[in-house]
C-alpha cells in the first residue's frame, strides 16, 4: 500500500470487529467459559494493541520485541544490540521493572502517544511499575526500528507472564531469546508455536552457548524450528562470553544480529514485508479466534434458555395458581367471610331482597354522612386477604426460583452475587397493596358505569356503588366453586346482583373484574420475575450478539483478502 494508512474497508472492518468482541459478555459460568473469556481478551488485546495501531500507521518504525526464557540474557542482549545500556538486568526473579522500548530520538513521535499498547502508561524514568512502558532513546539505534525488552515468558509471576504475552502480540517482529540450557523448554515453544500459527515474523537467538556445545545445540534447535513451521526464521547464535564495564557483550558476538536489524531498518520494502506478514497473520488469527468465541456462545445461549425457562415456568405457575384461588372460594375464608356475613346478616336476605330494602338502606345512611360502613369493613378484609395471597405466592416463587437456579452452575454464581433475591422484593407488599386497591377502584367504576341507568332503582339505592361492588367481588371469588366455610352467603350476593343487572350481565361483570385483577397481578409478578431475568441476557439477545460477532469476523476476513492477498499492503 503506497499510503501510510490501510484501506478504509480494512480499517473499518477491524474497528467493527473490536467493538463486536468487546460487546460480548460471557457472563454465565458454563463449561469452557474461562477459555472463551481468555480468547476474547486476547482477541481484543491483539486488535487494540497491534492490528489497529499498525493499520492506522503502516509507516511507523518496525517494532522488534525481545522475549524469551528466564535467565536467557535478554536485557544484556538488548543493551548490546543498541550499543549502550538502556535497560537493566534483573538480579532477582521474578524481575519487577517496567518494560523498556528504545528508539531513535527522531522516531519519538511514533511512541509518545498511545499508538501501540494504549493501556500501558508511558514513563521516561526507570520504574518498578511492571505495567508502565518506559521509553528510552538512543542515537545508536537506526531510524525505522524500535526494540522492546519484555518480561520472561516463563516468569513465576503471573503478571509478568501476561505482560510478556501482550507485548509479543504487539510486535512486528519477535526476537526470541533462549539458551543452551532452556531451548527445549515447553513454555518458549508454546509461544513459538503461536508465532508459527499466526505467521508472525520471528528470529530466534540462541544465547549463552559454550563453544563446545554450539554445534550440537544449534543443530538440534534448527531441527526443532523446522518441524514446528519456523524453517524460514533466522537463527542467530551468541556465544558465551564476558561483558565489558558497561555490561555489554563483545561487538562481534552480536554483530550478525545488529547487521540484520540495521538492514531491515534501512530497507523500507523489507521492513514493510516483515510488517505485512505479521499483520496479515494477526488479522487471520483474530478472525479465527473470533469464530471460536462465537462458537463458545452456544453454551451461553443454552444456559440462558434454561435459566429463563426456570423463571418463566415458576412465575407463570404462581400467577396461574393465584388465578385459580381468586375464583375457587379461597379468598372467602377467615376475616373476609366474617365481615361479609356481618354485612349481609347470615341468611337474612335469602328470603326476599325486596322485603329488606328499607333495612339495607338504613345500613348505608352512615356512608352518606361519612361514617364507617359495613361495606368498608368487607372491602378492607378483601384487600388484606388478596394482598396476603399475593405476598405468599411471591415469596414462594422467589424461593422456588432460587432453588432451581442453585442446581445449575451458572445459576449458583448469579445467586452468590445477588444475595437476598430468594425473597420477594422489599417493596412487594406496598406494590401489592397498590395493585389490589387500584383493582377495587376499577371494580367500583365498573359497577358505576354498568349501573348508570339503574341508579334510581330501589335495589341500587339500597346498596349503593360500594355495596354492589362488594357483592360483585364476592361473586367473583366464588365463580368456580365456593368454599364450604362460606356456605350460601356468596349465593346471596349473586341473587342481589341478578335482581339489579340480570344474570347474564352479572356473569360478564364478574369475568371482567377477574380478568382485570389477573392482568394487574400478572404485571406485578412479571416485575418480580424480571429481578432474576435482569441478571442474565435473554437467549435472543445472546443470539443477536453472536450473529453480529460472526458477521464482523466475516467482513474482517473479506477485507483482509481484499488488502493483503491482493498485495496492496506491501505495494
Amino acid at each position: 500500500m503506497a499510503s501510510e494508512h490501510a484501506s478504509a474497508e480494512l480499517l473499518g472492518a477491524m474497528s467493527k470487529l473490536l467493538s463486536s468482541v468487546r460487546d460480548i459478555t460471557l457472563r454465565l459460568e458454563v463449561e469452557g467459559v474461562d477459555v472463551a473469556r481468555g480468547t476474547q481478551a486476547k482477541v481484543a488485546d491483539q486488535l487494540s494493541d497491534y492490528v489497529l495501531p499498525r493499520l492506522v500507521q503502516l509507516d511507523a518504525p518496525l517494532l522488534a520485541v525481545v522475549g524469551g526464557s528466564t535467565g536467557a540474557g535478554k536485557s544484556t542482549l538488548v543493551n548490546s544490540l543498541v550499543g549502550e545500556r538502556v535497560t537493566e538486568s534483573g538480579v532477582l526473579r521474578p524481575t519487577t521493572r517496567s518494560p523498556v522500548l528504545v528508539h531513535h530520538p527522531d522516531d519519538a513521535e511514533w511512541f509518545l502517544p498511545d499508538r501501540i499498547l494504549p493501556d500501558l502508561p508511558r514513563t521516561d524514568v526507570p520504574s518498578n511499575d511492571t505495567y508502565a512502558l518506559r521509553l528510552a532513546t538512543s542515537a545508536k539505534i537506526p531510524r525505522g526500528l524500535a526494540i522492546l525488552d519484555a518480561p520472561d515468558v516463563d516468569s513465576i509471576d503471573r503478571g509478568n507472564r501476561e505482560l510478556a504475552a501482550q507485548l509479543l502480540a504487539a510486535a512486528d517482529l519477535w526476537l526470541f531469546v533462549t539458551s543452551a540450557a532452556r531451548y527445549a523448554d515447553q513454555v518458549p515453544w508454546d509461544y513459538l508455536r503461536q508465532a508459527a500459527e499466526r505467521s508472525t515474523s520471528v528470529a530466534v537467538v540462541l544465547d549463552r552457548t559454550t563453544a563446545d556445545a554450539v554445534i550440537e545445540v544449534r543443530g538440534h534447535l534448527a531441527r526443532m524450528m523446522t518441524s514446528r513451521g519456523l524453517s524460514d526464521s533466522p537463527l542467530f547464535t551468541v556465544p558465551e562470553s564476558g561483558v565489558d564495564a558497561d555490561g555489554l557483550l563483545p561487538r562481534d558476538a552480536v554483530s550478525p544480529i545488529v547487521v540484520w536489524l540495521h538492514e531491515l531498518a534501512a530497507d523500507p520494502a523489507a521492513r514493510k514485508m516483515v510488517m505485512a506478514r505479521t499483520l496479515d497473520g494477526a488479522v487471520r488469527h483474530v478472525v479465527l479466534r473470533t469464530h471460536d468465541v462465537a462458537d463458545a456462545m452456544d453454551a451461553q445461549i443454552a444456559a440462558s434458555e434454561v435459566l429463563h425457562g426456570d423463571i418463566d415456568t415458576i412465575y407463570r405457575k404462581a400467577v396461574d395458581t393465584f388465578s385459580v384461588q381468586v375464583t375457587d372460594g379461597t379468598v372467602l375464608k377467615g376475616e373476609v367471610l366474617a365481615r361479609w356475613q356481618e354485612f349481609v346478616g347470615t341468611g337474612e336476605l335469602l328470603r326476599s331482597v325486596e322485603e329488606k330494602v328499607s333495612r339495607i338502606r338504613d345500613r348505608f345512611v352512615d356512608g352518606v354522612t361519612g361514617k364507617r360502613t359495613r361495606s368498608t369493613e368487607v372491602v378492607e378484609a378483601i384487600e388484606t386477604g388478596v394482598q396476603m395471597l399475593l405476598v405468599e405466592h411471591a415469596e414462594a416463587a422467589a424461593e422456588a426460583a432460587s432453588r432451581s437456579w442453585a442446581t445449575r452452575p451458572a445459576g449458583r454464581t448469579l445467586l452468590d452475587a445477588n444475595r437476598g433475591i430468594d425473597r420477594a422484593s422489599r417493596d412487594f407488599r406496598v406494590r401489592a397493596e397498590r395493585v389490589v386497591h387500584d383493582w377495587r377502584q376499577a371494580v367500583l367504576e365498573l359497577v358505576r358505569v354498568e349501573g348508570a341507568d339503574k341508579r334510581m332503582t330501589a335495589r341500587f339505592l339500597a346498596f349503593g356503588v360500594n355495596g354492589i361492588g362488594v357483592a360483585l367481588m364476592i361473586v367473583m371469588f366464588s365463580r368456580n366453586g365456593e368454599g364450604k366455610e362460606a356456605g350460601g352467603t356468596a349465593a346471596l350476593g349473586h341473587k342481589l346482583l341478578d335482581a339489579i343487572f340480570g344474570a347474564e350481565v352479572v356473569e360478564s361483570l364478574a369475568a371482567r373484574a377477574q380478568a382485570d385483577l389477573e392482568s394487574r397481578v400478572a404485571a406485578l409478578f412479571e416485575g418480580e420475575a424480571q429481578r432474576f431475568l435482569d441478571l442474565v441476557e435473554s437467549p435472543d439477545t445472546v443470539k443477536a450478539h453472536q450473529g453480529v460477532l460472526r458477521e464482523s469476523a466475516r467482513q474482517a476476513e473479506y477485507a483482509r483478502h481484499a488488502d493483503f492477498l491482493n498485495g496492496e499492503t506491501t505495494s
